[in-house]
């Protein structure tokens, strides 16, 4: 792989889309668990492990020197994945604000020197045609992204497909904008596979996210519909059956407990 040099000008405007829209991305989510003030659904894992896939993800695009826009991108996803895992402490943990912000900013400080070092180190290797180095981070990072997405699953098997606590405006940008970064790479004279994939991996296991809710509320239809013929909610129905002691199809599932 040899660093990208004379970017086309399509490169360039279809990755400054995706680094708008992954700089804009978390804010809903941000909101939503500002608003509602707890963020069941969203799990602090997801957030911690794209904040650390961040690291590796960011080196791996200065040190090949893709167009500017992807350089800062995964600056500006690792500061709001970590503001969401901190909410996540404070609304769901309880932690003290101050221990929060202490935690958040030490994270912060010790992920960006991490990929300083890491970029100190490459960069002379890649320059003189050792690549491996790259590919390991790149390869990284693409696991750490797909790990990170792998937390919402366990929560809908959880909920029988029900999507909790996480944003779908936050889901809808974080798409575009993964399918934008992925178009910028296409764009490129020469496509990066692994950034590729890296990307493609973001698109796929947010679409299987999106399909489970679509098909959790096909399959509910009808009782949300004589839920709120009652003046109901969905919600209200599972904890009716629930007090009652009467099975309900779409009740919560939860993990067996261990005998110790």
């Amino acid at each position: 792989m040899a660093p990208q040099q004379n970017i086309p000008p399509a490169a360039n405007v279809l990755g400054t889309i995706g680094t708008v829209l992954w700089c804009i991305q978390m804010i809903p989510q941000i909101w939503t668990n500002w608003r509602t003030k707890k963020t069941d659904g969203l799990p602090s894992s997801m957030m911690y492990l794209w904040a650390i896939c961040a690291v590796p993800f960011g080196a791996y695009n200065i040190v090949q020197r893709f167009n500017y826009p992807l350089q800062v991108q995964p600056q500006v996803f690792m500061a709001l994945c970590l503001v969401n895992w901190c909410q996540i402490l404070f609304y769901n943990n309880k932690w003290a604000i101050w221990k929060v912000v202490l935690i958040g900013l030490a994270n912060a400080a010790a992920f960006a020197g991490i990929e300083a070092a890491l970029v100190l180190t490459l960069q002379p290797l890649y320059n003189a045609g050792k690549d491996t180095g790259v590919l390991v981070v790149g390869i990284v990072a693409a696991i750490l992204l797909a790990v990170g997405l792998l937390p919402p699953y366990g929560e809908l098997w959880k909920r029988r497909g029900r999507v909790i606590g996480i944003s779908f405006v936050f889901l809808s940008i974080d798409w575009f904008g993964a399918f934008f970064s992925l178009m910028s790479l296409a764009a490129q004279n020469s496509f990066d596979i692994l950034g590729g994939v890296l990307y493609i991996v973001c698109v796929v296991l947010e679409t299987g996210i999106f399909l489970s809710h679509i098909i959790w509320l096909c399959r509910t239809r009808k009782l949300r519909k004589e839920a709120r013929s009652e003046g109901k909610t969905f919600d209200d129905i599972a904890v009716e059956h629930q007090e009652q002691g009467i099975p309900f199809k779409f009740a919560e599932r939860k993990f067996p407990k261990q005998d110790k």
